[in-house]
């Protein structure tokens, strides 16, 4: 393993920073300590800061002194924490009743940190590395927002860069892969509308409950039957409510659920299908529907050219054995998505290892990504950040 030197002396500063960060955790759009922490080290270290863009974001932008440049890259972390209990009762743990770290930002953070630190103190390269402090990725689509609010306009990029910490792979190892990593993300609602009946008289009524089983059933043919079997897809159906009592047939009946796929024609298809399924099967048993369809999150697409180069500077970190080039990528979502829907990039898995680096006072649960007993392995904070580095020198110098 060829760690930087200089990142490798910081470990102890860097720990330390993560620390206090998943301390004091905040949620999406709300990340005003740890933006002004991180904009706070930037300045120190020399390094222009703007700020504003999505709300908390900030952004920093760190010029070479290696000869004059156009080009430019973004590496981009995210900030915000979710809204749950962390169990843990170490020193570092949550001082903030219903919010934690769950799910690792606080160490993207502190490993961008420590890159940009370095990249600042040795400015050995030509062009310009720009570091994204993302707020809101869980579920607040801060990615775009920022995008929205000019990112790529203020700050042009060839190409984007995103690293998430994955529990289960071994620390000190990478995975990636080219296309599809992560699925889309989206959320329905159903609300069948029958007529109220004496559940001993139904034949008075549109029952609305038998309605919304028949829709339940037939939407699942639209994985198995419409869509292509080699393009993974998922529709589940989550929250099912309707009636109050025992002896009465309700008026209405509710469904929710979540699809996800890993391309937006198969999502396309799905959406277009269950608007079909919901209206027809609803009116064929006497009912009215209403059918709500929200995409949040497209996929995660990783460009081939830029993940072969994310995958040689990997090799050279940590080895060929170290590198799950072909990774199986998971239908969970992330919002780097719509970076890399604007510019193309590479989005890889950093090892976390299986818990065993956490300190006493654990909750003893999993440390899985959204567990109350989930805590970032700092042993890896050198490693993400000299990944970082290599990467960002590497491609401007390419």
């Amino acid at each position: 393993m060829k760690l930087i030197e200089p990142i490798v002396a910081w470990q102890a500063e860097m720990t330390a920073l993560r620390r206090d960060i998943h301390a004091h955790p905040e949620l999406g759009y709300e990340e005003h300590r740890t933006a002004d922490l991180v904009a706070a080290k930037l300045q120190e270290w020399g390094i222009p800061v703007h700020r504003g863009l999505g709300g908390t974001g900030v952004v920093g932008a760190i010029k070479g002194q290696a000869g004059e440049s156009p080009r430019a890259i973004g590496l981009r972390a995210d900030m915000d924490a979710l809204p749950m209990q962390e169990v843990n009762t170490f020193a570092h743990a949550s001082k903030v009743p219903g919010k934690m770290h769950g799910c690792g930002h606080d160490g993207h953070t502190a490993m961008l940190l420590a890159a940009a630190r370095h990249l600042a103190a040795y400015p050995d390269f030509a062009g310009t590395v720009y570091v994204i402090f993302q707020p809101a990725e869980e579920g607040g689509a801060g990615a775009q927002r920022m995008i929205d609010d000019g990112l790529f306009e203020r700050f042009p990029m060839e190409a984007v860069f995103g690293m998430h910490n994955w529990p289960g792979m071994p620390a000190g190892s990478f995975g990636l892969t080219t296309g599809p990593i992560m699925a889309s993300s989206n959320e329905f609602d159903v609300i069948v509308k029958g007529k109220g009946s004496h559940a001993g008289m139904p034949n008075l009524g549109v029952d609305p409950v038998m309605a919304a089983v028949q829709i339940a059933q037939s939407l699942q043919t639209i994985v198995t039957r419409n869509r292509n079997p080699l393009d993974a897809a998922i529709l589940s159906i989550t929250q099912i409510h309707a009636g109050s009592a025992y002896n009465v047939v309700p008026g209405h009946a509710e469904m929710r659920g979540t699809v996800r796929t890993f391309t937006l024609q198969t999502l396309d298809l799905i959406e277009r299908r269950m608007g079909e399924i919901v209206e027809h099967t609803a009116r064929a048993m006497g009912c009215e529907a209403e059918f709500t369809f929200r995409r949040n999150y497209p996929p995660t697409v990783n460009e081939a050219g830029e993940t072969a180069l994310c995958a040689e500077v990997i090799r050279d970190l940590v080895g060929e054995q170290r590198l799950d080039a072909q990774v199986q990528p998971t239908m969970g979502a992330e919002d780097f998505a719509f970076m890399l829907q604007a510019k193309p990039g590479c989005y890889v898995w950093i090892g976390n290892g299986n818990g065993e680096h956490r300190a006493d006072g654990h909750g003893m649960g999993p440390c899985m990504l959204h567990n109350g007993s989930y805590d970032f392995n700092d042993e890896i904070l050198p490693l993400g950040a000299s990944y970082w580095v290599n990467l960002a020198r590497r491609r401007l110098a390419g």
